[in-house]
């Protein structure tokens, strides 16, 4: 399998009508200067230098803001300066992301003409009441329409959603994926609240109006929301944001995030809380108190099925007083597993 690189391009808050309540995008992005189509280049330009492999796919992606909604003069000029790298065969293909009230058939038209090849659209939730309360600005209804028209014009659809957000529920944000498997995105992107710096979620939560997810209630959503897209083949690209000099934990002195639930490896405790789970079930329908069992895996699992810092391990001790055991073996699909049960109580 060829190796993927995305090479991003951030065009912070350039087209974006609007603050959301939880948004700095120049905290998000690390990237306070308007984005140009030299910037762009250079930026290009540095990340393909430093891809070693000859035959790896590489995409532009550009980040941030709301793209379509960026003056169609200075849009055309970022778009040519991507589409020249893919017409040379140097890079694969190039997406965007955008706001689903900043989609109609001219701006899908002028997308196509530049080889854009995926749409990511700004969801964040399906409930419009926690959309207005998070002043987003649009409604579902306009999700929807947008999802239509981008599948319609062949672009691969991905969504953006978020938990945690200002007087949602687990409930609502379950409805939200649900909502969302209807309009058939190939990819989700699945983002916890933080509290940033400089956003109006900041004076809500000094204020004591707003109250975030603490790190185990975001990974238990997202645990539930992980499976409902993985049981329709829906791609999870991300869950939670990447970590950066700025998107670190609170209190770390370039830390834009004041408060929420933020871990380094949020994606690994969502993953590893899966596998936790899936081991869990498996072993209670066994008919035999279990002391030690061995759960043989692909090597790319094996971290996640130990756990942050071996997090699985101690907590089945714990919790069952079952000793866990984690082989490799790559003959087993990345995502299944064996199970042994070497040692039981009764013996």
């Amino acid at each position: 399998m060829k190796k993927e690189y995305i090479i991003p391009v951030f065009v912070p808050h350039l087209g974006c009508p609007n603050d959301c309540v939880f948004c700095n995008q120049n905290s998000i992005s690390g990237q306070k200067n308007k984005m140009t189509s030299k910037k762009a280049k250079e930026i290009i330009e540095y990340h393909l230098k430093n891809i070693k492999e000859n035959d790896a796919k590489k995409e532009i992606a550009f980040f941030g803001g709301s793209f379509t909604g960026i003056d169609s003069k200075e849009q055309e000029d970022l778009l040519k300066t991507a589409y020249e790298y893919v017409k040379d065969g140097k890079v694969d293909s190039i997406r965007i992301s955008t706001r689903p009230d900043y989609i109609n058939k001219e701006v899908l038209k002028r997308l196509k003409k530049y080889g854009v090849k995926t749409i990511e659209l700004g969801v964040q939730s399906a409930n419009n009441y926690i959309l207005k309360r998070s002043n987003r600005g649009h409604t579902f209804e306009d999700v929807k329409k947008a999802s239509r028209l981008i599948r319609w014009y062949g672009f691969n659809l991905g969504h953006q959603m978020m938990v945690g957000l200002p007087e949602s529920s687990r409930i609502d944000e379950i409805n939200t994926a649900k909502a969302l498997i209807k309009l058939k995105p190939k990819m989700v992107r699945i983002y916890p609240v933080l509290v940033i710096k400089g956003t109006e979620l900041e004076k809500e939560y000094k204020k004591g109006t707003y109250e975030p997810l603490t790190v185990v209630q975001a990974v238990e959503t997202c645990k539930e929301l992980v499976k409902m897209f993985d049981k329709k083949h829906i791609d999870v690209i991300r869950v939670g944001l990447q970590n950066t000099d700025e998107i670190c934990n609170p209190g770390e002195e370039k830390s834009e995030v004041v408060a929420g639930p933020f871990h380094p490896a949020f994606r690994q405790l969502v993953e590893s809380g899966l596998w936790y789970d899936s081991i869990v079930e498996k072993i209670k329908k066994l008919n035999v108190k279990v002391k030690e069992v061995v759960v043989t895996v692909n090597p790319a699992d094996v971290n996640n099925v130990v756990g942050h810092k071996k997090e699985n391990i101690k907590k089945m001790k714990e919790t069952y007083e079952v000793d866990l055991k984690v082989k490799q073996d790559e003959k087993i699909k990345q995502g299944k597993s064996k199970i042994e049960v070497t040692k039981t109580y009764n013996n």
